[in-house]
């Protein structure tokens, strides 16, 4: 579950968080008590136990959990406007172009908090190690980052909303 420390959110991760919590509460908390109630009579003809009503009751439980992180998610969260986004140096909701000085290659990441991360779409949190070594970093800085596969280099170029 997750712990008493401040949780940053845009306003896309506040929707993210909202629609994944209506869909566990309308669609699969509907879903889950269905397969319950359908196993259980599977019970009566099988000699040995239901493992069908087993898993899906477990099922549940994992539903139930993630709909009460979602609400405490919800509950705790601090949100992000426009006017939080810094340009003058990296912060969260930034959104910050970086040079790699070894290969030239070009990104730009928004740095979100922890709960909103997802590399894939070049959102990453800002307690990761790269996103770590970007907070506070302006515009012409280079931050060097030790990661697992050796030493990063990257250099600032600008910095977005």
């Amino acid at each position: 579950m997750l712990t008493e420390r401040e949780i940053i959110l845009t306003p896309a991760g506040v929707e993210k968080v909202e629609v994944e919590l209506e869909r566990l509460i309308k669609v699969d908390r509907r879903e889950i008590a269905e397969r319950i109630r359908e196993s259980k009579s599977y019970a009566e003809t099988s000699e040995g136990g239901n493992t069908a009503y087993e898993e899906a009751k477990a099922e549940q439980g994992m539903i139930e959990a993630r709909i009460l992180e979602l609400k405490q998610i919800l509950h705790s969260a601090r949100v992000i406007t426009d006017n939080d986004i810094p340009t003058d140096e990296v912060g969260v909701g930034s959104v910050v172009t970086i040079q790699d000085l070894e290969t030239n290659e070009r990104w730009d990441y928004r740095i979100v908090g922890p709960i909103e991360a997802s590399p894939d779409d070049d959102m990453i949190s800002y307690e990761s190690p790269v996103g770590d070594a970007l907070m506070g970093a302006k515009p012409g800085d280079v931050v060097e980052i030790n990661v697992p596969v050796g030493l990063l280099r990257y250099k600032i170029l600008k910095i977005g909303k």
